[in-house]
C-alpha cells in the first residue's frame, strides 16, 4: 500500500528525531507537518518565518538526509506558514534557499555549485529573491527614508541611479533594500528578467564555468539579465579573474540600459583588492550609505517582526530591546527569534526577565553609548521642547538654537557625518555645515550658549 504524504513526512520526522537532541527535535520539528508531497515537491507547515529560518540555518543538513531518505531524490522543499499567525488569508509559501537537490549533493559531498546559465531556457526563469523582503516590510525612520525613496525609485525605472551602490555596516538592511527594489520592479514588469546573487556565488560559478569550458555560456546568461542586483560585492576583492569578467558584464549591462544594484559593506573610496577600473564603474551612479539603525526603526522592527512570528511582546520588552541592541537589525531580529526559541521550549510567555537573558547574550546590557537620538532627547528637555520640533519647518531663535546645538553635539560627541545629520533632521549638508560653524563661532562668547552645552553635556555623561 502507496504511503501518504503524512505517513512519509511521520517517517522523516523519525529519522531526524534520532539525530538531533530531545530538546531541539521538540522545539523546531514536532509541530512541523506536511501540507502535501506532489510531483517531487514537498511543503511543510511550519508556525512562521522563525521557524523556516531556523531549519534553513540550522538543521538544513539533517533535513536533507532525512529527505534524501524518505522521499529520495530530486525533491524541492517549500514551506507554507501565516505572515500574520491570527489572519489565516495571509499564509505565504516560500520555496527553501537550498532544494533538495541541492541538499543531497551535499550529503553526498559533491561539490559543484549551481550555474544558472546551465537552466534550460523553458524553465521558468528563478529571480533568487525573498518574496519576504519587500518594501511594505521594509521598516521605515528618518535615517532610511531617502534609501527606500530611491530604491523605489530604481524599481521605477529611473535611470539617474544607475548603478545603484549600497553600503553600510552588517545588519543594517542591505539585503532587504535591493531585494525589495528587485521585487518591485517585478510587480511593475512581470517580464523583467531580475537576478539577485551573492558576490561569493558568482565567483563559485564563474569558476565553475571555467572549469568547464562554458565561459561563453555564462557571459550569455548574464547579458541577458534586465536587472542584476549582486550583494556583498566586496567578496570579489583579489580575485582579478573574476572581477574581468564582472567587468565585462557590467559594461555590457549599463550600455543597453539595464540596471545594476550592488552592495557593500564600504564605499567604493574605502574597497581593496579591486582594479581601478572596477572601482570607477562602482562610482558612475548613486552611493547610498545605510547607517545603523535609530531608536525609532528598532521599535518598528521589533513589532513587525514579532507579529509575523506571532510572539507578543509587551511595550516594556520593546522598550528594552530598542534600547540596549543598537548595532544592527539583524541582532534585533535574532533576538526575537531567540526569545520565541525560549518560550516555545519553555512554555512560557515573554516578559522582561526572560529578554534580559536573551539581550545578554548579544550585548553589554546598559553599555552607554552616545548617539543622536540620545543628544536630540536631552536638548529637547533641557530647552523644554518636544523633539519632533527639532525636525519642524521653523525659525523661531529657540527652536533654531536648539537644533543647532543637535548638530553640533551629533558631529563632536557621536562622531556622525555632516551629510548623516541632514539626513536625521530633513536638513541639507551646507544647512548643517553652517550650523555647526555657528555653535563653534559663538562658544566662548556667549556666555549663556556655553553653559547651556556644558550643561547638556553633562547630561549626556549620565545618560
Amino acid at each position: 500500500m502507496e504511503k501518504d504524504h503524512k505517513q512519509l513526512w511521520e517517517e522523516c520526522q523519525q529519522f531526524i528525531k534520532d539525530n538531533i537532541s530531545p530538546e531541539q527535535y521538540n522545539a523546531f520539528f514536532k509541530i512541523v507537518s506536511s501540507a502535501g508531497f506532489e510531483n517531487n515537491k514537498l511543503e511543510l507547515l511550519v508556525p512562521s518565518q522563525f521557524f523556516a529560518d531556523q531549519l534553513e540555518e540550522r538543521f538544513i543538513s539533517v533535513l536533507g538526509a532525512g529527505i534524501h531518505k524518505v522521499y529520495g531524490t530530486g525533491v524541492q522543499l517549500f514551506y507554507r506558514f501565516r505572515q500574520v499567525q491570527s489572519a489565516p488569508d495571509t499564509e505565504l509559501s516560500i520555496r527553501s534557499g537550498e532544494p533538495s537537490s541541492a541538499i543531497l549533493a551535499q550529503v553526498q559531498q559533491k561539490v559543484q555549485p549551481a550555474n544558472p546559465f546551465q537552466a534550460k531556457q523553458t524553465a521558468p526563469f528563478d529571480s533568487q529573491l525573498n518574496p519576504f523582503n519587500t518594501f511594505e516590510n521594509y521598516c521605515g525612520s528618518m535615517g532610511n527614508r531617502e534609501a527606500r525613496a530611491i530604491g523605489e525609485s530604481v524599481a521605477r525605472k529611473v535611470t539617474t541611479f544607475n548603478p545603484l551602490f549600497v553600503f553600510g555596516p552588517t545588519g543594517v538592511g542591505k539585503t532587504h533594500l535591493i531585494q525589495a527594489i528587485g521585487i518591485r520592479a517585478k510587480e511593475l514588469d512581470p517580464d523583467l528578467r531580475v537576478l539577485y546573487i551573492n558576490a561569493r556565488l558568482f565567483e563559485s560559478q564563474f569558476t565553475a564555468a571555467n572549469r568547464m569550458g562554458s565561459i561563453n555560456s555564462f557571459f550569455h546568461f548574464y547579458q541577458s539579465i534586465d536587472m542584476l542586483i549582486v550583494d556583498d560585492i566586496q567578496e570579489l576583492a583579489g580575485k582579478t579573474k573574476t572581477q574581468n569578467m564582472f567587468f565585462h558584464i557590467f559594461n555590457h549591462l549599463k550600455q543597453n540600459g539595464k540596471q545594476i544594484i550592488l552592495s557593500s559593506d564600504c564605499p567604493p573610496s574605502q574597497m581593496e583588492g579591486f582594479e581601478a577600473r572596477v572601482l570607477n564603474r562602482f562610482k558612475w551612479g548613486m552611493t547610498l550609505e545605510l547607517e545603523r539603525p535609530d531608536m525609532e526603526l528598532r521599535r518598528d522592527v521589533l513589532r513587525r517582526k514579532a507579529e509575523q512570528d506571532g510572539l507578543a511582546l509587551p511595550d516594556d520588552v520593546i522598550d528594552f530591546i530598542a534600547a540596549n541592541v543598537k548595532d544592527s537589525i539583524r541582532e534585533i531580529v535574532g533576538v526575537v527569534a531567540s526569545l520565541m526559541g525560549r518560550a516555545t521550549v519553555l512554555g512560557c510567555d515573554v516578559d522582561l526577565e526572560l529578554a534580559r537573558k536573551v539581550v545578554a547574550n548579544v550585548v553589554k546590557i546598559n553599555e552607554h553609548r552616545i548617539d543622536m537620538e540620545l543628544i536630540a532627547e536631552k536638548v529637547s528637555a533641557y530647552y523644554g521642547l518636544p523633539v519632533e520640533k527639532l525636525v519642524a519647518k521653523t525659525r523661531k531663535r529657540e527652536v533654531s538654537d536648539a537644533r543647532q546645538i543637535v548638530m553640533y553635539m551629533a558631529k563632536n560627541m557621536a562622531n556622525m557625518s555632516l551629510k548623516s545629520i541632514g539626513m536625521r533632521i530633513g536638513r541639507s549638508h551646507a544647512t548643517v555645515l553652517h550650523g555647526c560653524t555657528n555653535v563653534e563661532q559663538r562658544l566662548g562668547i556667549d556666555r549663556k550658549l556655553t553653559e547651556d552645552i556644558k550643561a547638556i553635556e553633562a547630561l549626556l555623561k549620565v545618560g
